[in-house]
C-alpha cells in the first residue's frame, strides 16, 4: 500500500514549520521530507535533520544530474527535495509532508498529481509582521521583504486543495490532524488495507 504525498506551503512565519513538527511527533505513519539547501545553517538546527546543508556547486550538480523532485531559489538560497528519497517512502507504504513553497508544489504536482497540497495563512498582515519580527533574526528591512513575498505567496492558495489559518496554534494543528486522518479513511486506500476483512464480510 502505497503513502500519501503531503504538499504543505506558507508564508515565512506562519507557522507551517512549528505546525508539521507536532504533527509528526505524535503520528508515526507521517515523516516530513528533510530539503537540500544552501543557505547557511542557523543556531539550533543540525545537518541532515532539518535540512542537508550543501554549497552552490553541490545543489547546481544535483540539479544537473536530476535529483530533485523540486526545486527553487527563495531569498538569494537554493531548496530542494531529492527524489529517490520521496518515493522510496512512499512505496513502503509511509506518508510523507514536503514542506515547500508554491513554485515547488507546482513542479511536485506535475509529476505526482495524486499529492495532497495544504496552505497555512497567518490570520492578518500585522500577525505575521509581529511573528517575524519575534524570531529576532532579521532586520526590519529584510522583514518588509518577507512581508512582500509573503503577499505574492498567498496570491497562490486557490492552486490547493485545503485552507487551514493558523490563528490558534491548537485549533490550526488540529485542523492539520482531521485532514491527515480523514485523506487515510479514503474508500482507494481502505479498501487496500482492509482487503482480508472486506472479503470476509462479503463471502
Amino acid at each position: 500500500m502505497k503513502g500519501t504525498l503531503f504538499i504543505v506551503s506558507a508564508p515565512s512565519g506562519a507557522g507551517k514549520t512549528s505546525l508539521l513538527k507536532e504533527l509528526v511527533s505524535a503520528d508515526f505513519q507521517l515523516d516530513i521530507s528533510v530539503s537540500h539547501t544552501t543557505r547557511a545553517k542557523r543556531s539550533g538546527e543540525e545537518d541532515g535533520k532539518d535540512y542537508h546543508f550543501i554549497d552552490n556547486a553541490n545543489f547546481v550538480q544535483m540539479i544537473g544530474e536530476g535529483a530533485f523532485l523540486e526545486h527553487a531559489r527563495v531569498f538569494d538560497n537554493y531548496y530542494g527535495t531529492a527524489e529517490t528519497a520521496v518515493r522510496n517512502r512512499l512505496n513502503a507504504g509511509q506518508d510523507v509532508a514536503l514542506e515547500i513553497d508554491w513554485q515547488g508544489a507546482h513542479q511536485v504536482r506535475s509529476c505526482m498529481p495524486d499529492a495532497v497540497s495544504i496552505f497555512i495563512l497567518p490570520p492578518s498582515p500585522q500577525a505575521l509582521h509581529d511573528r517575524l519580527s519575534a524570531r529576532g533574526q532579521d532586520s526590519e528591512e529584510v522583514i518588509e521583504r518577507r512581508m512582500r513575498e509573503a503577499k505574492n505567496e498567498m496570491s497562490h492558495y486557490a492552486e490547493y486543495d485545503y485552507l487551514v489559518v493558523n490563528d490558534d496554534f491548537s485549533s490550526a494543528l488540529k485542523e492539520l490532524d482531521a485532514i491527515v486522518r480523514g485523506l487515510r479513511l479514503r474508500q482507494s486506500v481502505q479498501s487496500d488495507k482492509l482487503q482480508s476483512q472486506l472479503s470476509a464480510l462479503l463471502a
